[in-house]
């Protein structure tokens, strides 16, 4: 009788619970969510404690201990990505840890258009719930991070790709701000090289003029090449928006008289040349424009308040064309650049 009390004391029980053991870890294992299709996020700097914790009180796993034991027995334990992963609905223990580690987040798209400034790409990007406007501004002028990216101007202006981007939520301002300079590089790679009297960076500023001063795409040519001729004669470019830039954080929606006779790095209708630096982020058919510029004598541009330019060669042929676009009533009312997208 001792002798089968001893076996099943020492063996049998001990069977017994490792096999009770094996069958419940078994179980949990196997165990599926029996919830719908959701969605888990995890935060940047999420431990894997905090995550898992957070599977386990939302029901997407059976157990934390042998989540955390297949973590670690897989080793990856400081793999998790950050942001929003869909759970699809009966996930296993195991799929939910791949989705974690191995899936694609969930991304949000902001759209930059072109021409916006520094100052607009900011707000676009902190209206969308991506960081604060005001740390990209201050990335976006910090000298340090704009020579790490190896851009020759002040700011990082002119070189923020316009594009639809898609970010995960807590993506940092700079990393958001690297890849869109890094997509600017790959977009216009060489395209600014071996213009006739400007640098690449040249190219940009001009770029970034051509992009604000028209609505109508088909223009961009003509009014690169009123400028380069402009240049190449020392005139002033005579520009608005370089002028409106230069006053942009103070900048009420309106341009008075007095703000074109203040000296500015921007202000062209002070400065015999190009502004301090771009003063928008311009498409590549900017750039192409600026490269490959019309050929003609055009020296002056009005606009006919519908998004589009009557050219001229000389001042007197500019002030009639001012008389009859911008003084005469009947050809301003109703008029509009966004008549050209119709």
């Amino acid at each position: 009788m001792l002798k089968k009390t001893l076996l099943f004391t020492l063996v049998v029980a001990p069977l017994m619970a490792a096999t009770l053991t094996a069958g419940t870890v078994w179980f949990l294992y196997q165990k599926k969510y029996e919830g719908p299709e959701t969605t888990f996020t995890v935060k940047p700097g999420d431990t894997f404690g905090a995550v898992n914790a957070r599977l386990s009180k939302e029901g997407l796993i059976s157990n934390p201990r042998l989540f955390h034991w297949l973590a670690r027995y897989q080793g990856v334990m400081g793999k998790l990505r950050s942001g929003p992963f869909t759970i699809p609905a009966e996930s296993k223990m195991e799929d939910v840890l791949n989705i974690l580690i191995y899936g694609k987040p969930n991304l949000a798209s902001v759209t930059i258009p072109e021409g916006k400034n520094m100052y607009e790409v900011a707000a676009l990007f902190s209206a969308a719930g991506f960081g604060d406007k005001e740390k990209y501004i201050e990335l976006m002028k910090d000298s340090a991070f704009v020579s790490s990216l190896e851009i020759e101007g002040p700011t990082l202006e002119g070189y923020l790709y316009p594009e639809t981007y898609k970010f995960a939520p807590g993506t940092s301002e700079r990393e958001i701000l690297i890849s869109m300079v890094q997509l600017f590089k790959k977009q216009i790679a060489g395209l600014t090289q071996g213009h006739a009297f400007l640098k690449p960076h040249e190219v940009v500023i001009l770029a970034s003029v051509v992009e604000k001063e028209t609505g109508a795409k088909e223009e961009r040519p003509q009014i690169a090449s009123v400028f380069l001729n402009r240049l190449k004669k020392r005139m002033r470019l005579e520009s608005d928006p370089t002028t409106i830039y230069g006053m942009w954080e103070n900048y009420k929606g309106n341009i008075r008289k007095d703000d074109l006779l203040k000296l500015t790095p921007y202000n062209t209708y002070k400065i015999p040349a190009l502004p301090l630096g771009p003063i928008s982020n311009p498409s590549i058919e900017a750039i192409q424009a600026v490269m490959n510029p019309a050929s003609t004598d055009y020296l002056f541009f009005v606009s006919k308040n519908d998004g589009r330019h009557i050219f001229t060669t000389n001042y007197k042929d500019h002030l009639s064309a001012v008389e009859e676009w911008q003084k005469n009533r009947s050809n301003r009312s109703g008029k509009s650049w966004r008549q050209l997208k119709q």
